[in-house]
């Protein structure tokens, strides 16, 4: 009896760790964009820098946590397709001669992204959902928003 009562406490911890890493990520942009949509193929080229311009001519920039973060797990599967060292790779890649404005910005935590995100004209954002604040716009995936049922972004 003692050992099921431990078996039982053991999953349930188990459980609730894979539960709490499991995040919603949202698509924020700098306000004033003019897109305020895009579809899961767009988002990925956006993430790889293949989008280098807004439709307004504006430059793309990409803020995304370090790529080998727990909390980029999710978008390294769903978004990229890749390792983190391979994400690593592209980013230092899309930067290449970009030294004053990089196409992918590496932030240290989700205030620093949000904050990098409303600080910078043309700029979109990868982050927890619970970091959003009103100095951002949230985007659409797919026509979705966060925590509308099929939003591909959706942590679990």
């Amino acid at each position: 009896m003692l050992l099921q009562r431990g078996v039982i406490v053991a999953l349930l911890i188990a459980g609730g760790s894979v539960w709490a890493s499991a995040k919603d990520v949202a698509l924020i942009a700098n306000k004033g964009g003019a897109v305020t949509s895009v579809t899961m193929p767009d988002l990925v080229k956006l993430c790889k820098a293949q989008t280098p311009h807004w439709p307004d001519g504006k430059a793309v920039t990409l803020v995304v946590r370090d790529p080998g973060s727990s909390d980029m797990k999710m978008v390294l599967e769903k978004v990229y397709g890749m390792t983190a060292q391979a994400v690593n790779e592209l980013i230092a890649t899309a930067n290449h001669g970009r030294a004053g404005h990089p196409a992918i910005v590496v932030a240290s935590s989700d205030d620093d992204l949000v904050h990098k995100v409303a600080s910078v004209p043309g700029a979109v954002g990868l982050v927890d959902v619970y970091a959003i604040n009103s100095s951002v716009d949230v985007m659409k995936v797919g026509g979705k928003l966060p925590f509308e049922p099929g939003y591909p972004l959706h942590g679990n």
